[in-house]
């Protein structure tokens, strides 16, 4: 049974800075793309980034290009998200998923919710301005 559990998120001033973790266990993590997405009150999810199988590509939502930074440790089975100059608009709901398909290298369609199939119970994120 895999089991995805986020962490991290909190309350900060707009141009400060979180990192966001995501567990996964019951899956052969280092196998999989994950992603990160996200949901804002009234809003559809939305794709964040997207990192490959052993990190081999990582693609970004233009809205965070710049700003934010996924990352892997594989040993450990944890996603990360470096968030820096945090903005308002960042404020939502943070998910991590997993990718289906072996060896993802995170294609055109990473943005996509349906081509992902375990999702975590989410992590609040909010920047007061």
């Amino acid at each position: 049974q895999v089991q995805v559990v986020e962490s991290g998120g909190g309350l900060v001033q707009a141009g400060g800075s979180l990192r966001l973790s995501c567990t996964a266990s019951g899956l052969t993590f280092a196998g999989y793309a994950m992603a990160w997405f996200r949901q804002a009150p009234g809003k559809e999810r939305e794709g964040v980034s997207c990192i490959s199988w052993y990190g081999i590509t990582t693609y970004y939502d233009d809205s965070v290009k710049g700003r934010f930074t996924i990352s892997r440790d594989d040993a450990k089975n944890t996603l990360y998200l470096q968030m820096n100059s945090l903005k308002p608009e960042d404020t939502a709901m943070y998910y991590c998923a997993t990718k289906t398909g072996w060896r993802d290298r995170c294609s055109g369609s990473w943005s996509h919710t349906a081509t992902y199939n375990h999702w975590g119970q989410g992590t609040q994120v909010t920047v007061s301005s």
